[in-house]
Order: structure tokens, then sequence, then C-alpha cells
């Protein structure tokens, strides 16, 4: 599978952001954290350089803890620093300033030392489209300043934020690579909401998702929608199909001759998904997968 979607505007990001960076104290890499690996932008690492960054794990309220705690564990393992966050909430955002100061700390000291008052920190924010920048931005700034959508591709532009804190903020549109070249995670960037459903066939990331869910959190699975007994885990795809069959008819997704539309019902999983209402998932892990 090779998804190809690099808009224009995209391209130009890209150019900006590597134009701007001698401006830059501290990049914040937001990720979504069901799938960190998979809403990584592997562009990213080219772009920063060595830069001091923070990883920040976005929609946490919708992840499973452990799981995240173990992300947390294995970016510092990698020698990076991360935070689990809440933008729509503001659940960790306090933390995000004093991590800040912790990788720039020598920086900020050679400014004492030279008599200077500390300036605002300058912050670059990047990450893929729809992993919540924007909301971000406007709980730091507490204000309405930049754009939000439940859509991919929101922001169009760059801007400088300043929040009347001690951060001053670069927003950029949301870089995307030109193609995916991991089928799976192709999968969880749709299932997340993170790429337009267009380009994958609704029912087949329903199915994928569906073998994952089951392995994970099958008992939760099933109460929801009322399976019964569920597998330890789906062999194949023709498994997962009857898995989302049992949800079309327990949710009355059916068309004439009391057939199953499959396309209904894995729009019905995905929504539940991605609004926690089969409670905290993540869909990936580092080590096992």
């Amino acid at each position: 599978m090779t998804i190809q979607w690099f808009p224009g505007h995209m391209t130009r990001a890209k150019r900006q952001i590597e134009e701007k960076l001698k401006l830059i104290d501290v990049v914040f890499e937001l990720l979504d954290a069901r799938i960190p690996q998979s809403s990584r932008n592997p562009m990213v690492d080219e772009i920063t350089g060595s830069k001091p960054r923070l990883i920040l794990l976005n929609k946490a309220d919708l992840a499973d803890p452990e799981v995240t705690a173990e992300w947390n564990r294995y970016f510092r393992s990698k020698g990076r620093q991360s935070l689990a966050i809440d933008a729509n909430a503001g659940t960790g955002l306090k933390e995000i300033v004093a991590k800040s100061k912790e990788l720039l700390q020598e920086k900020i000291q050679r400014q004492i030392d030279k008599g200077m008052k500390p300036r605002p920190m300058r912050a670059l924010i990047v990450g893929i489209p729809n992993v919540g920048k924007s909301t971000l931005i406007n709980r730091i700034a507490g204000r309405n300043i930049a754009v939000t959508g439940d859509r991919p591709g929101v922001t169009k532009g760059q801007q400088w934020i300043k929040t009347g804190g001690e951060l001053e903020l670069l927003d950029t549109p949301g870089i995307l690579w030109p193609k995916f070249d991991d089928q799976e995670a192709g999968y969880r960037l749709a299932a997340t909401g993170a790429i337009k459903e267009q380009l994958l066939h609704i029912d087949e990331v329903a199915c994928f998702v569906l073998r994952t869910l089951v392995e994970r959190y099958g008992s939760v699975l099933s109460e929801r929608y009322g399976l019964g007994q569920l597998p330890s885990e789906l062999p194949d795809l023709q498994a997962a199909v009857e898995v989302l069959e049992n949800i079309g008819r327990k949710r009355g997704c059916l068309v004439g001759g009391g057939h199953v539309d499959y396309e209904k019902a894995a729009g019905l999983l995905l929504r539940d998904l991605r609004a926690g209402k089969l409670g905290l998932m993540s869909l990936e892990a580092p080590e096992r997968d």
C-alpha cells in the first residue's frame, strides 16, 4: 500500500521550518498518545537536527495509561524527554514550561551570567495533521488564536504566537510524509482520523483495528457491543470480518434482506474509538509492535 498525500502547502511548510529554525530554542514534537510511532513524522529528525526537543503525547485522555507510561519509558531510553498531555482539557500543560527549561538550562544560565533577563523561550510546534497542534496553542496562549478543526490539514500557514508568559510559539501546518510504506501505520492513522478516510477502505481500517482491540481489549469490546465471548486473537482478516458483521447486526447496521452494511458498521466502530466510547485504548506499544 502506498498512499500519496503531500499537498503543496506541506512542501512550503518544510522549507519555512528550515528557514526559521535558527530562531528556535526548543522543538515540541506533538504525537498522538494512542499511536506515538505511527504519528511520528520521519522528516522531523532531518528538519530539526540537534535542536532540543520535547515529545508531547497528546490525547492521553483517550489512550491506555499503562501503554502511555511504556512510551514515556521508551523515549527516555532513547535520550528524549516526553510528556503525556490532553490539550483539550489542559492536562499536563504546566509541565511543558518546566521541561523546556530543563532542556534549555545551559542556554538560560548563559543569559543570566551575562546579566541578561532570560527572554521567552521560542518553541516550534510540529506534528502531523489532526494531532491537536492548534488546540494546544490555544490552551497555552489562553485564547482562540489558532484555527482548529476535526479534519486533517486545517492549519495552512505559519504564525508566531506570544503567550504572555515564558513561551513564544511558532505554529506550522501539519506535515505528513509523501507516502506510507508501512501498511499498519497507515491503518492506525486512518483509525484515529489523522488522514482522510477516503484514502483507505473504511471497512479494511475497521478490521485492522478489530484485530488489535480483540487481542488487547477483548472484554471491553465484547461488553460494549454485546458480542459474547471473543477469542484471544483474530488470526486472519476473515475472523475480523466476522466480528465486524456481529457488531453490525447488534447495532442494526443492515440493508435489504437483513444483510450487514459493513461500511456503516465500520464507521460506527471508528467513531466510538475516536470519541473514547470504547474506553482508554492504545493501538500500538513499544517493543511489542
